[in-house]
């Protein structure tokens, strides 16, 4: 930890203070994260905040605002913080002034880290009824719970109740009846606290540094989102990345949205809350609350936000503090793709994703599904093209994973991320059938075609059924402009995209997903394929030599029955028989030959 002078007179050392202990945390989310984006928006300008707990510094970063005042147990993260803050109290929540309220309340680690296990213990509802004092009539608190039951504790491979770290002070489960355990148990706790909840989003991948935060009634309620879909997927499968976990998280996150049980999986809530105001004739306070919050892309790129519009759902997005997020590509001569945040403005398409649909429809062999479907993106695709057959914009990156279908209508999901120059209609369609092939085979997902197909052949079945014929070398260039697209994206150097080109290519049905978690169950069904594949190459291995042995054996016999004629008399009599006759016939050609030399000179001179 960068070790920092704390300017004189910020620090308030009341008792309790950890002088050996640091709670910040280590994964840091560039600009802090959908978490300091929300904080953000919920903390107007001069604003006086209490920041209760551990936070990113990034997030004091954020809120350079207002007037910020850090409530902490480890003096050392006091030290690390207090430049970035306004004032710093060290040792626990009974530290804080009795008469100092604030305009919002932050309590983004939870509640267990605000309380000094130097100092007095008060419990978690202890912890929670002195915050609550510290928010101003007509205030909010923003308060994170862990659960339980989230679907980092169903991938995880060590049991939660197996921590032993020194960070593991408590262990908590469902049946730890001083903490609630879900959503309604917590509303419950903040009314007894004198609080009204306003708001709750569902923190994904994890409750500590969640890459997305997504409205958790709109989960409940719209389960066939593209948009949720493809958030919770895309957030899920690069959590986990490098991971070892039981299954694959991503999939079962948009198995429970589909369930309705997302928001209830989910690793952690966060729940705004509001004390309400001491004159009941004052309106309530309304805001427009995101429905979602997303990091995506390289760092630096802002958080993306969705928004309440007149017509439905809008984006919105955060740029990154002290960076303007360019409107154009900015390595153009080098980068295949790029992030126009001007189209990020508009409405959010509705529909569900097309990628879902075409795994529903090939899980259950319904071929008719998947030709209507292919056959649309096809067409849709199409349309996009220019005279010369060649597509631009976001269209021209429109892969299976970020196109939704609404009834017989097709659109890009995000169009923000734009590819620099014009790509082949059929690139960009092999380059997106090849995504899905990549995941359908990869994933172990049951499907209708040839269990020896790879990657790149069932792209070109797919784009049979789509009405296209796509031979291997478009899949190959495919394969090529996926891998630069990527780089793009996740701003990777020469060698970098040459050596994901090169492992792109190589992607096989018996390997593990590319980029994803080390799941368990996949990787069983990545031995199982391999198995399978082994066995299929040694019966042809054997069926081979078998075909070698009696091919030679049929050799062998004909030898000998050579050899055994060639020693019988009827070989001797019909060899004494056609000799003389071999005999003649030589001499005729010679004496043939003869007569021709001698005729040549007499017919030059005739000339």
């Amino acid at each position: 930890m960068t070790t920092e002078t704390a300017p004189s007179g910020r620090i308030t050392l009341p008792g309790g203070e950890m002088l050996a202990w640091s709670d910040l945390p280590r994964k840091r989310l560039a600009d802090g994260g959908p978490l300091a984006a929300l904080a953000t928006r919920l903390v107007p300008p001069g604003a006086r905040v209490l920041v209760a707990g551990p936070h990113d510094p990034a997030l004091l970063d954020q809120l350079g605002h207002a007037e910020v005042t850090c409530l902490l147990r480890s003096h050392p993260d006091a030290v690390a913080l207090a430049p970035r803050a306004a004032h710093v109290v060290v040792g626990g929540p009974a530290g804080l002034p009795a008469d100092e309220t604030y305009d919002v309340v932050i309590a983004g680690a939870g509640l267990d880290p605000v309380e000094s296990m130097e100092g007095v213990r008060l419990g978690w509802d202890g912890v929670l009824a002195r915050l609550v004092a510290a928010v101003r009539p007509g205030g909010a608190l923003l308060l994170r719970l862990d659960n339980p039951l989230g679907l980092h504790r169903l991938v995880a491979t060590t049991p939660w109740y197996a921590g032993r770290d020194d960070s593991a002070w408590v262990i908590g489960g469902v049946l730890d009846r001083g903490h609630p355990a879900n959503r309604d148990q917590l509303r419950e706790r903040l009314t007894e606290a004198g609080l009204r909840p306003a708001a709750c989003w569902a923190a994904y991948p994890d409750a500590g540094s969640p890459t997305a935060l997504l409205d958790a009634d709109h989960l409940d309620r719209d389960t066939g989102s593209g948009l949720f879909d493809a958030v919770l997927h895309g957030a899920c499968a690069g959590g986990f990345t490098g991971d070892t976990v039981l299954q694959d998280p991503a999939r079962l996150a948009v198995d429970a949205l589909h369930a309705g049980r997302a928001a209830d999986l989910a690793p952690g809530w966060l729940v705004l809350a509001r004390r309400p105001a001491d004159d009941p004739t004052t309106p309530a306070v309304e805001e427009d609350l995101p429905v979602a919050l997303m990091q995506t892309g390289r760092p630096g790129s802002g958080v993306l936000e969705v928004l309440h519009g007149p017509s439905g759902w809008r984006w919105g997005l955060t740029a990154a503090t002290g960076t303007e997020v360019p409107a154009a590509a900015p390595f153009a001569s080098r980068e295949a793709a790029y992030r126009d945040a001007d189209a990020l403005s508009g409405p959010v398409p509705a529909g569900r994703l097309l990628r879902t649909l075409l795994l529903d429809a090939a899980l259950r062999r319904d071929l008719a599904t998947v030709r209507t479907l292919l056959a649309g993106y096809a067409g849709w695709l199409a349309d996009q093209a220019d005279g010369d057959g060649r597509i631009a914009g976001a269209a021209a990156l429109a892969g299976t994973d970020n196109v939704v279908v609404h009834g017989r209508r097709y659109a890009v999901l995000d169009p923000s991320w734009r590819a620099t120059g014009p790509l082949p209609a059929d690139v960009v369609l092999a380059r997106g059938l090849w995504r899905f092939a990549a995941g359908l085979l990869t994933g172990g997902y049951a499907h209708p075609w040839s269990s020896t197909l790879d990657v790149a052949g069932l792209t070109v079945v797919l784009g049979g059924l789509a009405g296209h014929d796509l031979d291997r070398a478009t899949v190959a260039e495919a394969v090529e402009t996926e891998a630069a697209v990527a780089a793009a994206l996740h701003g990777l150097d020469r060698d970098g995209t040459v050596h994901l080109a090169a492992e792109l290519h190589a992607v096989t049905p018996t390997d593990p997903p590319v980029g994803a978690a080390r799941s368990y169950q996949q990787l069983r069904e990545a031995w199982l394929r391999q198995r399978e594949e082994l066995a299929r190459l040694a019966a042809l291995t054997a069926w081979t030599e078998e075909l070698l042995t009696s091919r030679e054996r049929a050799l062998r016999r004909a030898e000998t029955t050579i050899g055994l004629l060639s020693g019988s008399l009827s070989y001797r009599v019909g060899r004494l028989a056609i000799t003389p006759a071999r005999l003649a016939k030589r001499g005729a050609r010679a004496a043939k030959r003869r007569a021709t030399a001698a005729l040549a000179p007499k017919q030059e001179e005739q000339h």
